[in-house]
């Protein structure tokens, strides 16, 4: 077995310490660009109408009721939307405090089950993974789950392990904030995460123990706010009409319809699901930490099976709980793993810790060098037939010196440590991030005319006219950016209803309709439309990219 250098290891930490500070920086490098749409831009403009109307107990859209998520993600950016103002960095940065905050406790937690150097590792994993990354960038309710289960788990452990009531209660009310975020499945990886391990450990006095009848009914406490805010929304007003009907319980739809009805496909919105979903969206989420991790989970159970009682079974039952449960669910998005993602890094940051055989470090490093190598060819490829229009020489220069670092920095250590792999590793994910941060997004947002068009709007609309859009586009992008309410139209009373001379956005056929309708028409600018969030490669390449995309146009009607 292979003895580690003390003075050698201080020096690694050390290295680790800066790669996590520059890490937490990649993470907050998509803080300005523009908020994608649909669901990003969705979510940050209810919480804008919830400071906008200064109504923080009922969710709206378009000025009409709106059941899907509960409130907490919402209270969280109306809350940085009030200290910081309603725009686009406030926003993302309420969904990457609870990333960071995530971090922290993946650092207390892998602290207490493993060693610091294990848990700085796993630290650096998280906030390297590239569906954290994304997430940063296009802020749902994931990054507040991310963080609040963590934490939850965290509190909990302290709880079993010191019998600590505070600990307790603390641990309840990140679960019950978790619950208000995304419904009753964010119990699953917390609530797999401790009796799992009770379970394959076979404590069964703990895993019954009063405190955990004592949790529940501390979380059920805790999420009363939520309860009597969809009450006095919905269920004090049976007459509304949700999903089409009347009589819809909006506390029935949180406890039932929202999780259990799209895991059963029963309740008003549904998916089809595929049991295979999870694991090939795995392979490309948690790059460039996937591969290392299918093997870390490998190792763990067939060790760990031999000496049960000896292994911390947190981490692994916590996530793959959660997992097999979203494998079996009919309804199926990419970002729904984020949450379990400090699980696993603490998975991936053991494994590594404890190789120590040369040869196991030998294949780890071969299968990374060649997944840097196709990482970087792919970002080649992707720059090569994109052509960003962002990218400038010093974002250029960023990139080569990250490039540099990535074949100097690990050369300096040897091949039989672990940490070379590590580290170069670690570098791939800040040359694709940046790169992409940098370059390719704030070029892709050019491409969500909503947001352009509402930026354009408030620069040249000093007559403070009124502005329009039809209920057929896509319109949240646009509703939160424009800095004035926004009219929105169905085809059938556009002409009674046109408070002009207004600004009106919209396609070529819509404008040639309000012509026909009677209508003065001044154009005066146009844009580009691509759905961004659904890239084919058609449209990455510049040559056809024409081809793919529709014309937006803002007009003056009179």
């Amino acid at each position: 077995m292979m003895q580690l250098n003390p003075l050698h290891t201080t020096i690694r930490t050390k290295w680790l310490y800066l790669f996590i500070g520059m890490a937490v920086m990649l993470n907050l490098s998509a803080l300005f660009i523009p908020i994608m749409g649909p669901d990003g831009a969705l979510y940050a403009t209810i919480a804008k109408t919830m400071v906008v109307r200064n109504d923080y107990v009922q969710l709206f859209v378009h000025g009409a009721d709106w059941l899907d998520k509960p409130h907490f993600p919402f209270w969280m950016a109306a809350l940085f939307f009030k200290i910081f103002g309603i725009n686009t960095w406030a926003y993302k940065l309420s969904g990457i405090v609870f990333i960071l905050i995530g971090a922290v406790y993946t650092y207390l937690l892998a602290k207490l089950l493993y060693n610091r150097e294990i848990a700085l590792w796993s630290v650096l994993i998280l906030l390297t993974s590239q569906h954290i990354i994304l997430s940063d960038n296009d802020v749902r309710a994931e990054p507040y789950l991310t963080g609040l289960i963590i934490a939850s788990v965290y509190h909990f452990y302290i709880a079993y392990t010191r019998n600590g009531f505070r600990q307790l209660v603390l641990g309840s009310l990140f679960a019950a904030c978790a619950v208000m975020t995304k419904g009753m499945f964010a119990l699953v990886p917390i609530g797999g995460a401790i009796a799992g391990h009770l379970m394959i450990t076979r404590q069964w006095k703990q895993l019954f123990n009063w405190r955990w009848l004592l949790a529940a009914a501390l979380i059920m406490l805790f999420i009363l706010p939520e309860i009597y805010c969809l009450y006095v929304q919905f269920d004090a007003h049976p007459e509304k009409i949700v999903f089409g009907q009347t009589g819809v319980s909006g506390i029935k739809f949180f406890f039932w319809d929202s999780q259990f009805g799209r895991f059963f496909n029963t309740g008003p919105i549904k998916g089809h699901g595929d049991p295979t979903f999870f694991i090939h969206t795995t392979l490309w989420a948690f790059l460039p930490w996937s591969l290392i991790l299918f093997a870390a989970i490998y190792h763990f159970i067939k060790t760990g099976v031999k000496n049960v009682h000896q292994r911390e079974w947190f981490c692994l039952s916590g996530a793959l709980l959660t997992f097999l449960l979203f494998s079996a669910s009919k309804f199926q998005l990419p970002h729904y793993l984020n949450i379990v993602f400090p699980f696993f890094a603490i998975i991936t940051a053991q494994y590594l810790y404890g190789l120590r055989s040369a040869k196991a470090v030998q294949i780890i490093r071969i299968m990374q060098i060649v997944l840097c190598v196709l990482l970087i060819i792919v970002i080649a490829v992707l720059h090569y037939y994109f052509r960003p229009e962002e990218f400038t020489w010093h974002v250029g220069l960023t990139v080569l010196i990250w490039l540099g670092v990535l074949l100097v920095l690990p050369g300096n250590m040897p091949k039989t440590d672990y940490q070379q792999t590590a580290f170069r590793t670690a570098i791939i994910a800040f040359i694709v991030n940046l790169y992409l941060n940098l370059a390719f997004y704030p070029s892709l947002l050019h491409y969500q005319a909503g947001s352009e068009a509402a930026m354009w709007i408030n620069a040249h609309n000093r007559l403070n006219m009124p502005v329009v859009q039809n209920f057929e586009q896509e319109s949240y992008p646009m509703e939160f950016y424009l800095r004035q309410p926004l009219l929105m139209i169905a085809d059938d009373d556009a002409h009674s209803k046109l408070p002009v001379p207004c600004f009106f956005y919209g396609s070529e056929p819509q404008v040639r309709a309000m012509q026909i309708k009677g209508y003065k028409v001044q154009k005066r600018a146009a844009f580009s439309r691509y759905w961004i969030t659904r890239l084919n490669p058609a449209f990455l390449n510049h040559n056809t990219r024409s081809m793919q995309t529709d014309t937006m146009l803002v007009v003056i009607l009179r």
